[in-house]
């Protein structure tokens, strides 16, 4: 059975192009490279990864499909297109050429609109990934769910996935609200949710593994367990737990499912959803 980490990042530092890492955010303020991460994933018992963006540019999709390309270990790459520009179409065709190449996303959370995605130039973009079998990954915070709900619902045959359970309050125990729209959300069946990114919504110095039960059960009840996968978030985790603790806290919580599910789970729902 293949382990896949579904959501892992990696980056030469940059303190003007880095410069969302505030101080508090020292611990990753340096480069973090596949030599890195190899060791860790085969310590953690995972057979691959799917490398996703950071930067908004596509001189780092190149740079991230040219690591995939030199470490089997990276199955699949989430890249970073102008899904706004007029000549969409021939740049996705530029990029089938890349057999690793799986996906893409925009960087949603950060745009000062908090409706971008209903934007009718970026759901032109969304409108051209299906043919070429590209997903597409939301990332957001939970108060643009409503807006993600419409967006979903004009593209009832695209992949996507939400990464991070959408960023719900973890540090204040909120639940509600967000509850109500993941739901609403995973009524999609073209969406999948990626269960990564937790410890960083959570208290970075005293949380614990309770913390997390409320915020899983929502995803794992709404998504049922065909449409979740684990990411781990590396190295952003590493400014509230290492990777070892992130996987505990989901192999915990999922001790007591059947074999099949945490096969699920743990890497063949990646697999599935992003063709690797």
């Amino acid at each position: 059975m293949l382990k896949i980490d579904a959501h892992q990042h990696f980056w030469n530092y940059d303190s003007i192009r880095d410069s969302w890492m505030t101080d508090e955010m020292a611990a990753i303020r340096r480069d973090f490279l596949p030599e890195d991460l190899g060791p860790i994933l085969k310590e953690n018992g995972f057979n691959g990864c799917v490398l996703v963006q950071v930067d908004q540019s596509e001189k780092e999709t190149h740079s991230l499909l040219e690591l995939a390309n030199k470490n089997d270990f990276i199955k699949g790459v989430v890249g970073w297109i102008d899904l706004q520009s007029v000549n969409i179409e021939e740049r996705l065709a530029y990029y089938t050429a890349f057999e690793k190449l799986k996906g893409f996303r925009h960087i949603l959370q950060g745009e000062k609109d908090r409706a971008f995605m209903l934007k009718s130039e970026f759901t032109r973009g969304i409108s051209a990934l299906k043919e070429l079998n590209y997903t597409y990954d939301i990332l957001i915070f939970p108060d643009q769910l409503p807006y993600t709900i419409k967006f979903i619902g004009l593209f009832p045959e695209q992949k996507f996935v939400i990464d991070h359970l959408a960023k719900p309050y973890i540090k204040d125990k909120k639940l509600e609200t967000w509850k109500g729209d993941i739901e609403q959300v995973a009524q999609y069946e073209n969406v999948y949710c990626k269960i990564s990114g937790m410890v960083t919504e959570a208290n970075w110095r005293s949380w614990e593994e309770k913390d997390f039960i409320p915020y899983l059960d929502v995803v794992v009840n709404a998504f049922g367990m065909d449409r979740i996968m684990f990411g781990s978030d590396w190295p952003v985790c590493l400014l509230a737990a290492g990777y070892k603790d992130v996987v505990h806290i989901v192999k915990d919580y999922f001790s007591s499912f059947s074999q099949g599910a945490q096969d699920k789970f743990f890497g063949q729902n990646a697999i599935k959803f992003y063709n690797l």
